[in-house]
């Protein structure tokens, strides 16, 4: 469903009306008549604009209907108009099987299609140590985490942590950096926290190697158990990871050196998050927190390697890239040890006190240029931004709709913002103009000391992460075969998931504790609906 169609729907009934502290804190998209410049203007930023993008600018009749159709609802006891449809006219079908995030995106025309299937090809392509008979596919590492994106991104869902028995972190890595000085910031971005790549080992650890060469290290993680006692005196276990760099293959790492875990995140409705426009999101940032929730959500700026100059960072654990581009571009360099159009060392991730891996053979310097050229970075990056968001199901279940209300009236919305309307796009069809229920403000938000990795990330302190997605996350078991959430997998549930919170969302995660054991089940079923 287009967002013109969907506009075309009444208000829902607003009978029933919101607690004061729904209306607080389900923040609709009334400042979206804001300018990108007069919004990062109001919060002393650089101005951002979306030139990543060929964007239609809204008339203000659009921008009216807009700001009606993100509005908060107001009746609880039926679905919002169009709610079912995750992801508008790109929605597809829910399936239930571990193949529900690698479909097209809804929309998707016949010959674009093609266009997605090569590119799933090269993001499930296994690539080999060069020199190797097959040109297109060698120069794999030297230093890799993986042998395609696929690996990490397994069925296109979440990684987890290793398991029992599991001999590698197949989708798992900790990256690594240490405290940078005053030539290291950035200034035309205020704010921006300066560090540098660990000396020896660079900015991410490597756990594979190309023969002859050792691996820079050995996950190891080990975990302690909390108890967490709830209202009614049922008893959650939270497990608090340890991590260490085990079996390090090149010498010690830095004294101040910074560690940071992260499992691959799900692949899809990347393309709709990357079109919503700059100008809506930093609407929702409340970095003084002016309106008194205790919610200050501020965005993440970066530099743009391929546009040289600031912009928001959208993807990532903490937005720390600001397109598909390049967060492909970044994860073939470091995941894979692939040289690319952006990232054009043919040594990857090796660093200049890596003398042996420096001097491996790998693959760039022929036709390709890099060892992914301009081409096959393009098609990866068309079929990042083409994987469908499936539909919701269950919207309409009493329970589900129970569910809802507690989301909205504990204050979940304050940071998961449930809808936004994309950008209009003249070269996008499948992203343009479309009413999107993400479930995200693509903002930093402090988590609080328990889910702190204490690293920064351009403006991204150690306790701030952006806001994950919501949209799919009750099939991560489906499609992923477990249930682990997080930046690092910790939590086992999305129970435990709702513990983990503290910092700004404390608030949020007390009233979870406290909730009778009928509306916390109701919780849980909504976001399995998601």
């Amino acid at each position: 469903m287009t967002v013109s169609q969907s506009f075309r729907a009444k208000r829902p009934d607003q009978a029933s009306r919101p607690s004061r502290r729904t209306h607080r804190l389900c923040r609709p998209l009334l400042p979206l008549a804001l300018s990108i410049g007069s919004a990062a203007l109001a919060q002393n930023l650089p101005p951002l604009d979306d030139s990543h993008l060929d964007v239609v600018p809204r008339t203000a009749e659009e921008t009216a209907r807009i700001a009606d159709v993100t509005a908060p609802p107001t009746d609880f006891t039926r679905p919002s108009k169009y709610e079912h449809l995750s992801a508008g006219a790109a929605t597809v079908r829910a399936r239930r099987t571990a193949d529900a995030f690698s479909q097209p995106s809804g929309n998707i025309g016949f010959e674009d299609e093609l266009t997605f299937k090569v590119g799933n090809g090269l993001f499930r392509k296994l690539w080999v140590s060069a020199p190797s008979s097959t040109l297109a596919s060698d120069g794999l590492g030297p230093l890799y985490n993986a042998r395609s994106c696929q690996r990490c991104h397994i069925k296109d869902g979440r990684g987890h942590p290793p398991e029992a028995g599991d001999d590698t972190a197949i989708s798992m890595f900790l990256r690594v950096s240490i405290p940078g000085g005053e030539e290291d910031a950035i200034d035309e971005i205020e704010g921006y926290i300066a560090s540098r790549p660990e000396p020896t080992y660079g900015t991410q650890l490597q756990d594979f190697a190309v023969q002859g060469l050792p691996a820079e290290y050995r996950l190891d993680i080990t975990y302690t158990e909390e108890p967490v006692t709830l209202a009614d005196g049922s008893v959650v276990s939270l497990r608090h990871p340890t991590y260490r760099a085990a079996d390090l293959g090149y010498g010690p790492l830095h004294p101040d050196a910074m560690l940071s875990p992260r499992v691959a995140p799900q692949m899809i409705g990347m393309g709709l998050l990357e079109a919503i426009p700059a100008a809506d999101i930093l609407a929702l940032a409340d970095p003084d927190d002016a309106d008194g929730n205790g919610i200050s959500g501020r965005p993440n700026i970066v530099w743009s390697m391929a546009l040289d100059k600031p912009m928001l960072g959208r993807f990532g654990h903490k937005a720390g890239n600001p397109s598909i581009l390049e967060q492909s571009a970044s994860a073939f360099i470091g995941d894979i040890g692939i040289s690319n159009p952006l990232f054009t060392a043919g040594a990857g991730e090796c660093t200049d006190l890596q003398a042996d891996c420096q001097a491996a053979i790998h693959g760039d310097g022929d036709l390709r240029g890099t060892e992914i050229d301009a081409e096959g970075l393009d098609l990866v990056t068309y079929y990042s931004r083409n994987l469908g968001v499936p539909e919701r199901r269950d919207v309409d279940d009493p329970q589900v709709l129970r569910g809802k209300r507690v989301f909205y009236e504990t204050g979940c919305t304050a940071c998961h913002q449930p809808s936004f309307v994309t950008h209009r796009l003249k070269d996008q069809p499948e992203q343009s103009f479309q009413l999107i229920w993400p479930f995200t403000d693509m903002l930093l938000h402090d988590m609080g000391p328990g889910l702190a990795d204490n690293r920064p990330e351009a403006r991204a302190s150690g306790t701030e992460w952006r806001t994950p997605p919501l949209w799919g996350i009750g099939m991560t078991q489906e499609v992923s075969g477990h249930t682990y959430f997080l930046h690092d997998g910790r939590a086992r549930s999305l129970l435990e998931a709702i513990l983990w919170h503290g910092g700004e969302a404390q608030d949020q995660r007390d009233t979870v504790i406290d909730l009778p054991a009928d509306e916390r089940d109701a919780l849980i079923a909504f976001l399995e609906s998601l």
